[in-house]
């Protein structure tokens, strides 16, 4: 693994009564959530991968990237349940979790399967197409994200996916109306496990149909043997599972360049994404310190 820890430059997401709260504040806040999935993880024996940013994170960081304000994990399908059953079971009162299983506000195309929040912080996400309905709370997050076998045959995959996306547009007018389409949530979750176990044997993973737009954003389908069996991974210090054969995705989902590269001359590590794209992308309204939005000083 490349030595590539630097000094981090400051991301500013809010100025509050004069202090600044910055990226690395919420990746601190975020950090800690991780750290409690990965407690539970390891005490139930379920393993979890970090995915996307993240996984690129501890190729190029050894932990996040400097101006990302998110985690993202994935979960086996077949371990989805036990995964559930063992937050309920284990997981510290001072977080609580969102999924379809335990609240029937939550929508089932939003891209997460799930969100394991932390009690007493806030966040709202910029540019979602769903809010959350969720009464529990919006509090700082890591997504957790099932990872589904994928049918071989392109065209088949296609097919079932469009199943989704001619049911996303109720979904998403539903909700917006504030209207719970309780029963498309339900077929939605019954059409994605029905697609993931007829396919079990696949050589083949992604993220599942039921975030049918994936395809559409261009994110590859991956081959089973390099997400499978997720290794250990140094991540801000600790030790986090992510992909098998990691630098192999990150290149096939970010592309070739995706990794810092050795500069011989300055002798040292550069990155490679342009600096007018180093911003963070998920955070509209952030309170570190109560469960609300933060009140400005009038």
């Amino acid at each position: 693994m490349k030595d590539c820890i630097e000094e981090r430059e400051e991301y500013i997401l809010d100025i509050q009564n004069g202090k600044k709260i910055t990226v690395r504040d919420l990746q601190m806040e975020v950090l800690s959530i991780m750290d409690e999935i990965h407690r539970v993880c390891e005490k139930n024996d379920i393993k979890y991968g970090l995915l996307g940013g993240s996984a690129l994170g501890i190729v190029n960081y050894k932990g996040f990237i400097p101006w990302d304000d998110d985690i993202d994990i994935c979960v086996e399908r077949k371990d989805w349940n036990r995964f559930i059953d063992a937050l309920n079971k284990d997981l510290n009162e001072d977080f609580y979790f969102q999924c379809f299983e335990n609240d029937k506000l939550f929508n089932t195309i939003n891209g997460p399967t799930m969100k394991v929040r932390k009690k007493n912080t806030y966040i709202k996400e910029a540019n979602t197409l769903l809010k959350n309905r969720c009464k529990s709370g919006n509090g700082v997050f890591v997504d957790v994200i099932i990872y589904d076998n994928i049918c071989e045959n392109k065209f088949i995959d296609e097919l079932n996916r469009t199943v989704i996306k001619i049911v996303m547009p109720f979904i998403v007018l539903l909700d917006n109306l504030h209207i719970n389409p309780i029963h498309l949530k339900k077929f939605v979750v019954w059409f994605s496990n029905r697609y993931s176990r007829k396919y079990e044997n696949s050589k083949l993973m992604s993220q599942p149909i039921s975030v049918p737009w994936e395809k559409f954003l261009h994110e590859p389908v991956f081959l089973k043997k390099d997400i499978l069996p997720f290794k250990k991974y140094e991540f801000e210090g600790r030790q986090f599972y992510s992909y098998n054969n990691l630098e192999k995705i990150l290149k096939e989902w970010f592309g070739p360049n995706c990794l810092k590269k050795w500069n011989e001359k300055e002798k040292k590590w550069e990155e490679t994404l342009p600096i007018s794209k180093r911003k963070p992308k998920h955070t509209a309204e952030i309170n570190l310190k109560g469960d609300g939005p933060y009140q400005k000083d009038r």
